[in-house]
């Protein structure tokens, strides 16, 4: 098979693939977020498996690619999936490509890949554009640690039970929301949450309208309701939980009880997370009560 994609009106060559799928990360927005090792799969795979053959088309277009498309998504996985499957067992090469982003990261694609690995066939993953993280960089909010939640339920209930669920989580959020819903999901985040804590809205990421709103939940809420309409894709960037307050005789009890199933340096780990005291000293409390003991 003699493969080729173009770029920029130069045509190269992509070298063959082993049997296996091939989850691709394609761009999202901006067609130039490619690498040219997915260039180089989607041209030489038998298969390229789109979420929707028509949008991936854009795509591979643009980089002169003419592969056998087919759909897989979450309507019609059940009845493709094990075709594919058959495919990649008698030796054929399936890319797995979703509409924009990274496959399996709010998109379908989990369950094939479960699949091949329970079929004992190979699973190559091919990192690169990814929408959390290009909202969670360009927030600059948070240190270390973040959490990936995805979309939260349509209904305000749903929504406020789980932000509930996530309002005192250390790390940093990023979520999916649409645009005709961010509103409410600012408004019920605030309310949550806590009206002053920080937040960044990404809209349309990669593209050439590429915004970032900062402030405050309360703030965020009130600029995106005087908007007229609200267009784009959006990403929500919440800094995380406040450390909470805990004086010395709470954080003993802490460690106290945090001993009676964990290991000393288990329970330190434990109650630094909690109070946002250094783990050391908390340490060198837990073996002192140990000693007590």
């Amino acid at each position: 098979m003699n493969a080729t994609f173009t770029i920029r009106d130069h045509t190269l060559h992509a070298p063959s693939l082993p049997a296996g799928l091939y989850p691709v990360a394609t761009p999202i927005g901006n067609l130039g977020d490619i690498t040219l090792r997915a260039l180089e799969t989607l041209a030489a795979a038998d298969v390229i498996a789109c979420e929707d053959t028509r949008t991936s088309g854009v795509l591979l277009k643009r980089y002169g690619i003419d592969g056998k498309r087919v759909s897989y998504n979450e309507h019609n996985a059940a009845e493709r999936g094990p075709d594919l499957l058959r495919q990649i067992e008698a030796g054929a090469s399936v890319a797995l490509i979703s509409d924009a982003g990274t496959p399996l990261v709010s998109d379908p694609g989990l369950r094939l890949v479960r699949d091949c690995a329970a079929a004992g066939l190979t699973v190559v993953p091919l990192p690169g554009a990814s929408a959390p993280l290009a909202a969670l960089v360009g927030s600059g909010l948070g240190e270390g640690e973040f959490r990936f939640v995805g979309f939260l339920p349509n209904k305000q209930q749903a929504r406020r039970s789980r932000l509930d669920e996530l309002k005192a989580d250390a790390a940093t959020l990023v979520l999916f929301e649409s645009p005709n819903r961010i509103v409410d999901m600012l408004t019920d985040a605030a309310e949550v949450f806590g009206s002053e804590r920080p937040a960044v809205v990404a809209r349309e990421l990669t593209k050439m309208h590429e915004t970032f709103h900062r402030g405050n939940l309360v703030e965020l809420a009130e600029e995106f309701s005087q908007m007229e309409r609200v267009r784009g894709e959006i990403a929500l960037v919440i800094a995380p939980a406040p450390p909470a307050e805990f004086n010395t005789s709470d954080t003993d009890d802490l460690l106290r009880n945090a001993l009676v199933e964990m290991k000393t340096k288990d329970a330190a780990a434990h109650v630094a997370a909690l109070t946002g005291e250094p783990r050391q000293a908390l340490y060198a409390r837990a073996l002192a009560m140990k000693n007590e003991r």
